[in-house]
């Protein structure tokens, strides 16, 4: 059909009308509420947004380098992380990953996975919904290594679990991120792990029980995400919050907090143009942002001292009760397990409290008897600040785990000490040494599958000692 220039002009005014609607309200609160409730969105909002960035990039732009699969198709990737992989910010080296965007609006989705090939290799799934709330786990800690079919139902299904199905989970929205971690014991393990991998399914519901599928739910006109750095400048991040709320139904707790950041128009499908604001709402919104920014360097000091730490950071709603910074928090290192799967011990800092930096050298001894508590394993990974990525060096090491222990050199007295800096300590002591960047870092201590001495805090990660 042909679009006159009087079609265009309709609807130019029809879209005016509607924005300057959702802010009509606006008038009604001073600039000083708008601003408190714009710090507050923006809080609520950060994971959010930018786990669509993430979801976007992984899902829907095919031309994306990132690019894995479309919605409810999974892919495996079968080799670990390296520096070249930059999507995802802290990420882990030690598993190969398998993704899924889960579309959960027209039926529920079923994950078939197959009996590990052997019975100590670890795996799990993590389920991680649009609030970027773990929000269920399978795998080797929850559902055990016998595998099987899990079926994942969005917040509007009503049905029981399905035949053939050894579980139902639910999920408060309609889109969530499905992350496998597949242990791999050392590079010719690799072949391996990509059998396990070929092992994991997914289908759709009318798919596994072989009935006629459901009437499809509309296609999503999916915009295109902010950068990261934008996310910090552009009042846009507030229109993309309003298109991820469409796909996360509002929760009981939640009810009055949505009331309240609708009075400046955030909310889901809600049309948002900063354009409209006038200047005064608009130096809102920007302060509000400034003042959601002062409380996130607040929460990362907390975090460099360990007064909070990762385990503060992720989880399901039941165990973070709503606490929307430590969320936004938890984006640091986006898609972290929760403390029962994975523990977090973060070195920002150096035994005297001094920020770490390639320009010293460091050891991180562990005394005999004193190697993280796991069930599964741990390692120490390397991150260049502040893109919070691996770094590259000359070993293409960027983590010492557990399966290499019988590599490394012991101590006289049969503790382990580690070697962090950035160029080679000699050959004869390179096995232990984990190589830095030239400027400011920081390491993730991974424990997978903790033990209840890591979680209930007997044991505590050594720190590291800057060398005299």
């Amino acid at each position: 059909m042909k679009t006159t220039r009087r079609d265009s002009l309709i609807t130019a005014a029809l879209v005016a009308v509607l924005s300057l609607t959702s802010f009509a309200h606006a008038a009604d609160i001073t600039p000083a509420e708008a601003r408190a409730i714009a710090r507050q969105a923006y809080i609520y909002g950060y994971p959010l947004v930018d786990s669509y960035r993430v979801e976007y990039s992984y899902f829907v732009d095919r031309k994306d380098p990132e690019f894995k699969a479309p919605w409810n198709q999974i892919t495996n990737i079968p080799r670990v992380f390296t520096p070249a992989d930059t999507a995802v910010q802290t990420p882990n080296s030690d598993t190969p990953y398998s993704w899924t965007g889960l579309d959960l609006r027209t039926e529920p989705i079923v994950l078939t996975l197959p009996p590990m090939d052997r019975k100590d290799r670890y795996f799990s799934v993590m389920l991680t919904d649009a609030y970027t709330f773990n929000f269920d786990y399978l795998g080797s800690r929850t559902t055990g290594n016998e595998g099987g079919s899990f079926a994942i139902a969005g917040p509007n299904w009503k049905g029981e679990t399905p035949r053939g199905v050894k579980k139902l989970l639910r999920s408060e929205t309609e889109l969530v991120m499905v992350v496998h971690r597949t242990q791999l014991f050392d590079p010719a393990d690799l072949e391996n792990v990509k059998k396990v991998q070929a092992g994991y399914k997914v289908q759709p519901l009318s798919a596994f029980l072989g009935t006629a599928a459901p009437k499809a739910a509309p296609a999503i006109d999916f915009p295109k995400p902010i950068s990261k750095e934008e996310q910090k400048t552009s009042l846009e991040f507030f229109k993309l919050l309003n298109f991820v709320l469409q796909f996360c139904p509002t929760v009981p707790s939640e009810t009055e907090l949505m009331a309240r950041f609708a009075k400046i128009g955030i909310g889901a499908s809600k049309p948002f143009d900063p354009a409209t604001l006038t200047p005064e709402m608009k130096a809102a919104f920007e302060e509000g942002r400034a003042d959601a920014w002062a409380d996130f360097a607040g929460g990362v000091k907390k975090m460099e001292v360990g007064t909070l730490t990762a385990g503060d950071l992720f989880g399901a709603r039941e165990t973070m009760q709503n606490n929307y910074l430590n969320r936004w928090l938890g984006t640091i290192g986006i898609y972290g397990n929760s403390s029962q799967e994975a523990l977090y011990p973060i070195y920002y800092v150096d035994a005297d409290g001094q920020k770490l930096n390639g320009a010293h050298h460091y050891s991180l001894r562990f005394a005999p008897g004193q190697l993280p508590p796991v069930h599964a394993f741990w390692s120490l990974t390397m991150y260049e600040l502040p893109a919070s990525l691996l770094v590259a060096n000359p070993l293409n090491r960027y983590l010492i785990n557990s399966p290499m222990l019988p590599q490394l050199q012991k101590d006289a007295d049969g503790g382990l000490t580690l070697l962090i800096q950035k160029d080679s300590p000699g050959k004869e002591k390179e096995a232990n040494w984990l190589p830095a960047p030239k400027g400011p870092f920081a390491m993730y201590m991974r424990l997978y599958w903790p033990m209840e001495e890591a979680l209930e805090g007997k044991w505590t990660a050594p720190k590291v000692n800057k060398a005299p």
